[in-house]
């Protein structure tokens, strides 16, 4: 048994009060996403954790990268027939979450999602370098396969056969928006009295806003 319950941080970077945040969490969220990318520290800002109910009943978190968020969500792409796009047909009900362990930041976001409409996965497609819109084609996401060696031959194959022409999205490929419905920020501070503030959605839409006890 390896013991890690020496393995301790004191918290200390920033606060989260009530008296400086703004009505909308999408605000709050451009914020302290920008805030994090000026700091530094951080390989891929929009790296994110997205978990799902799968279709044998039990959770899966996997790190993908946000590619957009607006007033509506936030807009990943993958696979619409891989492991977690099979489980969102069936579950749409998703969390995502981020740690920004630079500033000592969480955010955890509970939401609906839905496909993007066709000319914006269209449009984010056709802005990936050609590589990787021959990996999104190649990859039966979620498959078994018998070796690395088959999917190396079979994108050799693509890059041949595409070579020279445009290289459209296949259908199973696509995006999601993540429509949220409750947005937690948590803030470290010392002696684990982390800030945790939530904003839920409201039936006309508005956020509620409440401070959560660490």
């Amino acid at each position: 048994m390896e013991d890690l319950s020496n393995y301790r941080k004191s918290y200390e970077k920033s606060e989260l009060l009530e008296t400086n945040i703004p009505e909308d969490p999408i605000n709050l969220f451009n914020k302290w996403f920008h805030e994090v990318e000026d700091f530094g520290g951080v390989d891929e800002v929009n790296a994110m954790t997205v978990s799902t109910i799968g279709l044998d009943g039990f959770p899966k978190a996997r790190v993908v990268l946000l590619k957009q968020f607006t007033y509506e969500g936030f807009i990943f792409y993958t696979n619409y027939n891989s492991e977690k796009g099979r489980a969102i047909a069936n579950n749409p009900n998703i969390c995502l979450s981020f740690f920004w362990h630079s500033l000592e930041r969480q955010v955890i976001i509970k939401g609906i999602a839905e496909k993007t409409p066709d000319n914006i996965s269209d449009g984010y497609f056709e802005s990936r370098p050609d590589g990787s819109k021959l990996g999104a084609i190649v990859s039966n996401q979620s498959e078994i396969i018998p070796s690395r060696t088959v999917l190396e031959e079979n994108l050799k194959q693509l890059e041949k056969d595409f070579e020279g022409k445009e290289i459209p999205r296949p259908k199973f490929w696509g995006g999601f928006l993540v429509k949220p419905i409750e947005i937690e920020f948590w803030q470290g501070r010392p002696n684990r009295l982390h800030d945790r503030i939530r904003y839920h959605l409201q039936d006309d839409f508005s956020w509620k806003i409440d401070r959560l006890s660490p």
